[in-house]
């Protein structure tokens, strides 16, 4: 289940979706990202946790709000939760919440703990807004396109960019709530690239990667898929469905991410 470990990092994959939750070690705390999926993988990762938080405060970042990313939350009652303005006051709480009943009762999973929507202690209202630790600085910019209350972290000195479901290698862009914020959100991106020194990447689905030209590469094959899917008479699926393994798997996605562009404009 670890796709990624070096130095104070890990990183944990779940079998569903190559759906990624990121520990990072500092001296004073333990920050993890979106705990998920399968009751056994959430297990996995609390033992993980326990074994190396000792007295430090664990911290969660949700990047958003999609049901898979805080599905895992009940199971660390003890963590402080930072997530955008936007995932607090989400007044679809309990539709979200739903679609973990359904998901545990389809599939009749049981759950050492009860999943809940996440109360935020740190709530993130601004672009540049910064939480400051003893060894690290968290600088977190909001991220709306995917989802309206999407959140980047920018981890320093580490080097950790946390992107959340924006730049996978695995997924092209999943536009769940507006094309125009996708568009600024993905340039917001190569900005953070520009404005801080980021040597590892991690998206919420995907590969771990500290290659500098695969984040410029993730980066523009989002802008050019957004740019070409404002004009697509139907040429971008052959590209797509060769550059993305499990296209067929997702291809209901792009059909909707047309129809939001062409609504939009």
């Amino acid at each position: 289940m670890i796709q990624f470990q070096k130095d104070n990092i890990t990183v944990f994959q779940s079998a569903l979706y190559m759906t990624t939750s990121v520990i990072i070690q500092t001296n004073e705390a333990v920050i993890m990202t979106d705990p998920n999926w399968l009751p056994i993988e959430i297990e996995e990762i609390k033992s993980y946790i326990n074994e190396i938080k000792g007295d430090k405060q664990l911290y969660i970042i949700y990047t958003h709000s999609d049901f898979d990313h805080i599905i895992g939350s009940g199971a660390f009652p003890e963590a402080k939760v930072i997530a955008s303005k936007q995932f607090d006051e989400n007044p679809n709480k309990e539709d979200i919440m739903q679609k973990i009943k359904q998901f545990d009762q389809g599939y009749y999973l049981n759950r050492s703990y009860s999943p809940k929507y996440p109360t935020v202690d740190i709530v993130v209202s601004e672009d540049g807004q910064k939480l400051e630790l003893d060894s690290v600085t968290m600088t977190f910019y909001q991220a709306p396109g995917h989802t309206n209350d999407g959140l980047f972290t920018v981890i320093e000195p580490v080097g950790l960019f946390l992107s959340g479901d924006y730049l996978s290698d695995i997924e092209f862009p999943f536009i769940f709530s507006n094309y125009k914020d996708y568009v600024i959100t993905v340039n917001k991106a190569e900005n953070i690239l520009l404005n801080h020194h980021i040597t590892t990447h991690i998206p919420g689905h995907g590969t771990t990667t500290q290659n500098q030209q695969e984040i410029q590469k993730r980066i523009n094959s989002s802008k050019d898929y957004l740019e070409q899917l404002l004009h697509d008479n139907g040429e971008l699926e052959s590209y797509l469905s060769e550059e993305y393994s499990f296209f067929e798997g997702m291809k209901s996605i792009h059909t909707d991410n047309k129809k939001m562009a062409d609504q939009e404009f």
